[in-house]
């Protein structure tokens, strides 16, 4: 296991195990409940420095047809115009235009985030959860993090006004990362 001030020995390029990463979401459903699903088809690569994180890179895609919330016909009225128009723009983009030390293990990704045609710029906050070489001789660092966005902001607009008031989609989605990566060369 690293310590946390020995991050210098993290320098390198990683990409993601997709089979040990969760690239998820948390959405409010008719204002009492909570819909959770994620994506099952991505990839992702980060440049690390160790020393000078400030110059670390990341760079997520993720295949928009690939949303699971466990329910098929919810799943196609995400896919549809109504939500992600994934004929149209079949990948969501995140590419980091910068990275920040904010503690002895955090930090924040900020980057270019690109749902249904529309660029907005994020933060998310992660922190570093440990580095292990894993029984098949990997190096491999884990972090996880999280961020509120607004859907509106992208152009996901769709909704159902409730008889009760309010309405059936949450317009604040949370982003969740869950993330494996391991170390190549």
């Amino acid at each position: 296991m690293t310590t946390a001030n020995d991050h210098a020995t993290l320098t390198g390029e990683y990409v993601l195990d997709p089979t040990h990463t969760r690239i998820g979401f948390v959405a409010r459903h008719a204002m009492v409940t909570k819909v959770r699903g994620a994506f099952n088809d991505f990839t992702g690569t980060a440049r690390i420095d160790g020393e000078k994180p400030e110059q670390s890179s990341v760079e997520l895609v993720i295949k928009a047809e690939s949303i699971d919330t466990r329910n098929a016909d919810r799943d196609s009225h995400l896919r549809s115009n109504d939500f992600l128009k994934m004929d149209e723009y079949p990948e969501i983009t995140f590419r980091s235009t910068g990275v920040r030390q904010s503690g002895e293990d955090t930090f924040e990704v900020t980057g270019d985030l690109t749902i249904k045609g529309v660029t907005r710029s994020v933060t998310v906050p992660f922190t570093y959860e440990g580095q292990a070489t894993d029984p098949f001789g990997n190096s491999r660092i884990g972090l996880e993090g999280s961020t509120t966005i607004n859907r509106q902001d992208f152009g996901v607009s769709w909704n159902a006004a409730l008889e009760t008031g309010g309405f059936l989609v949450s317009d604040k989605v949370t982003l969740e990362f869950e993330v494996s990566a391991v170390k190549q060369g």
